[in-house]
């Protein structure tokens, strides 16, 4: 192999199938190279979470199997972008997003700029009534796959106190994603 290369070519399909009991939730992803200038990430469904990403870097996704969407809290208020099947969407730096993968056995493609020293992602749960931040976390993201899940082991073991809106009262449900997405549901219709 010519030394500008960083692999022979892979196959995408086999490489599914031999990583397909890795995609688990909460997050169920994987990076498929881990020394690149991209996190090149697959992601399935379903999870469930109620954490929003702050990212320093555009995302691209490519939702190439199922459908998802991306709970965006942006200007105040909650959106939603519908990623379906066959969709890719370029997202900007710091769009505050979590993403929803509801259907088992979706499968998005999202590709990132690795982080230099210094330049912080931030994982953060907000109250689903007010949209007032309860917790955020800020880290050197080196791995998507390994980093991530010991901030949410941090967020699930703060008492109900901790996790009480300073705005409205609300108290975050902390794992339990389902009361925390039908908050969000009644109030806002999303």
């Amino acid at each position: 192999m010519d030394k500008h290369h960083y692999s022979p070519p892979l196959n995408f399909h086999r490489w599914l199938e031999e990583h397909a009991h890795l995609l688990e939730p909460p997050v169920g992803n994987r990076q498929i190279w881990a020394d690149s200038d991209y996190m090149v990430t697959v992601v399935g469904g379903p999870n469930q979470r109620t954490d929003f990403h702050d990212d320093p870097v555009e995302e691209f996704f490519y939702q190439f199997k199922g459908n998802a969407y991306l709970n965006i809290w942006d200007r105040g208020r909650y959106e939603r972008v519908e990623l379906r099947e066959g969709d890719i969407y370029l997202m900007a730096p710091h769009v505050i997003h979590s993403p929803q993968r509801p259907e088992p056995g979706s499968l998005c493609l999202v590709i990132e700029k690795t982080r230099p020293e210094g330049l912080h992602d931030a994982l953060q749960w907000s109250c689903a009534r007010c949209g007032n931040v309860i917790k955020r976390y800020e880290m050197q993201l080196e791995s998507i796959v390994a980093d991530l899940p010991p901030v949410y082991e941090r967020f699930y073991a703060t008492s109900e106190e901790e996790r009480r809106c300073s705005e409205c009262g609300e108290i975050h449900p902390g794992r339990d994603w389902e009361t925390w997405h039908r908050m969000l549901h009644e109030v806002h219709g999303q």
